[in-house]
């Protein structure tokens, strides 16, 4: 099986959708690619969102920062060539600079602002009053009995005491 780049993949892609495109079968003669496999490759490009394919480079954090910096202040000419020169889109970059913005912004978020976090506090408050009033009720319970030990229950045949 013959291996192709993702070059030769493209340009056979763009003669095949482009304003002059033809058909697979007559690339396949030309170029000597077969006409099912021209087929597939025009398939996965039109499946493929060119705006989700991964970038080829990993960038570091040093690398974004000097990029951000060499992109302050910038006119768009300039800012274009130089997104064109380190291979990068302006949507990547204005991402960037929104995360580096967030973790450096004065706004510290503590544990307990979210909705979630607010409403497991709330819960948390209202179990231990419930446990409070389970732990009254039980104390109350041993009292009665304990008087009840001591003094009886009240249903002895004893008279009550007269007047």
């Amino acid at each position: 099986m013959t291996q192709y780049s993702t070059a030769m993949k493209e340009r056979m892609v763009r003669r095949l959708t482009g304003p002059s495109a033809i058909s697979a079968n007559a690339l396949g003669r030309e170029t000597g690619i077969g006409q099912t496999v021209l087929s597939r490759w025009l398939r996965e490009a039109r499946t493929v969102d060119p705006m989700a394919t991964p970038s080829k480079r990993k960038w570091t954090g040093a690398e974004k920062l000097r990029v951000m910096l060499a992109a302050r202040g910038l006119s768009d000419a300039e800012l274009g060539a130089l997104l064109r020169h380190e291979g990068i889109f302006e949507t990547d970059l204005m991402a960037w600079q929104a995360v580096a913005e967030a973790a450096l912004s004065d706004v510290v978020r503590r544990p307990g602002d979210s909705d979630a976090m607010r409403r497991i506090q709330a819960l948390e408050r209202e179990v231990q009053r419930k446990d409070a009033a389970l732990a009254e009720t039980a104390a109350l319970i041993v009292l009665k009995k304990k008087a009840q030990a001591i003094w009886g229950d009240g249903d002895d045949t004893t008279p009550p005491p007269s007047e």
